[in-house]
């Protein structure tokens, strides 16, 4: 007859009054009581004993207030969530398959048909194809080796009219 506390024991809420208490030892006690039951004798005498401990400690009003002390759990500490370090997958190497060689093949067309298309363009209206930049360095033109269009000369400004900025910004 183990029970895990002292109400469990004596089948009582835990806010049972006096009489409650009286009541359920008396009624509990004839059935485990060594002359009245049919239990074994060794059986029933600790049944008895633990029944007669919870009676006196619960009767009590100190006993009952340390007793119910003790029966209360403290708050668990909080659960930390627990972080699985979740492993990465290998990288793995393979071979391309014929989709992706397909592909490649697709934009290194593309790439080709570009720079042909654009060189042939430039090569149809006579733009110099190779001509380094004013800027380059070591380049051996200098604006006076540079041939001048008509669109490229500027008018000046009258002399009595306010100057404005071009467009371009000098």
């Amino acid at each position: 007859m183990a029970a895990a506390n002292h109400y469990e024991l004596l089948q009582i809420a835990q806010d049972a009054s006096p009489q409650e208490l009286r009541q359920a030892f008396r009624r509990l006690s004839k059935r485990y009581h060594p002359d009245t039951t049919e239990l074994p004798a060794g059986q029933a005498e600790e049944a008895f004993r633990q029944l007669q401990l919870a009676y006196l400690t619960l009767s009590d009003p100190e006993r009952r207030r340390v007793y119910d002390h003790s029966l209360v759990k403290p708050a668990p500490p909080p659960v930390r969530p627990v972080r699985l370090a979740v492993p990465q997958p290998a990288p793995v190497r393979r071979a391309l398959s014929g989709g992706e060689w397909f592909a490649l093949l697709l934009l290194g067309l593309a790439v080709v048909f570009s720079l042909v298309l654009g060189v042939g363009l430039a090569w149809a209206r006579g733009t110099e194809l190779l001509r380094e930049p004013s800027w380059w360095p070591g380049g051996e033109q200098t604006a006076q080796t540079l041939p001048f269009t008509a669109a490229d000369v500027v008018p000046a400004a009258p002399s009595g009219a306010a100057v404005q900025p071009s467009a371009a910004g000098t």
